[in-house]
């Protein structure tokens, strides 16, 4: 599929529930409570299986997953200030292999909108994400180091409009600096240098455009689905547009256990000219902290 095709796609994906959403028969609106609202969700999935004097065959496996996502919003009459994190690690291990890391992120944002009589409002936000331990690429006969905590590391600074019709659908586009660097040399190659220069660069500077989409609804009381659509451009070229969709099914099945599918497509051209998938299905413990 080419890129142009791609891209529409992903787009009307995330759009589609929106609007579909906003066609509903209208309800009266409640009275709006402002102040300080906080949310804390943490979860632990864990899988593993053993064999002995097994016909069938197999290998010794495990694999496990912590998680935390959380949210601290002050809403006010005239102004919005919304912050989000999330953290997740995790491991996994197959037969007599040393064990490698399958999750490993860190992302913190923060959004402070001012209200006007629209439903159209100006916005400015600034965002990290990096990891927490390294990670290696096992492809050769030895184990590569190609990445560690903020090596690299992404950061955004944006200002622009967002459009929030209902508490489900988000959808901001403004300008926006970006920024990816590292603090050791040895991955300067791999992220931020330029290997038209002679100077090694650790910090890679880039303006251009942002669009960040997200949707969440309740299917049913104990299924929700939430998906989100960040892209940015440094308008240099189509196909040059750094894209992240992440996607997530979450059905409680009792009060502390959830079964989650998530799906996630990245495309970054700076680090590969194909797009990455990425896919977890896991059943654990989930518990609202706040």
């Amino acid at each position: 599929m080419r890129m142009r095709e791609y891209l529409c796609f992903l787009l009307v994906s995330v759009l589609v529930p929106g609007v579909s959403a906003f066609s509903q028969d209208e309800k009266k609106e409640e009275e709006p409570k402002y102040g300080w609202s906080k949310q804390v969700v943490g979860n632990l999935n864990f899988t593993q299986s053993s064999f002995d004097n097994w016909s069938q065959g197999g290998e010794n496996s495990w694999a496990w997953q912590l998680g935390f996502n959380g949210r601290v919003e002050n809403d006010q009459v005239k102004t919005n200030w919304r912050n989000i994190g999330k953290v997740e690690y995790g491991q996994s291990k197959i037969g007599d292999a040393e064990s490698r890391k399958s999750a490993d992120e860190i992302f913190l944002e923060s959004v402070l909108s001012y209200k006007m009589k629209f439903h159209v409002n100006p916005y400015i936000a600034v965002n990290g994400r990096t990891q927490i331990a390294s990670g290696y690429d096992y492809t050769g006969a030895e184990k590569l180091e190609i990445s560690r905590f903020l090596n690299p590391g992404y950061f955004m600074e944006s200002v622009g409009f967002e459009y929030r019709r209902a508490e489900t659908f988000r959808s901001r586009l403004g300008f926006a600096l970006k920024q990816t660097l590292v603090t050791e040399e040895q991955f300067a190659p791999l992220y931020t240098d330029e290997s038209d220069t002679e100077t090694l660069e650790k910090i890679r500077n880039e303006a251009g455009l942002e669009s960040v989409s997200a949707y969440n609804r309740k299917i049913t009381p104990t299924i929700v689905f939430a998906t989100s659509l960040e892209l940015f451009s440094n308008l240099k070229a189509f196909n040059e547009i750094d894209t992240r969709w992440d996607n997530l099914i979450s059905a409680e099945v009792a009060k502390y256990v959830a079964v989650s599918f998530a799906f996630q497509i990245f495309y970054d051209r700076d680090l590969s000219i194909k797009r990455q998938l990425k896919q977890v299905l896991s059943v654990g413990l989930t518990y609202n902290f706040l």
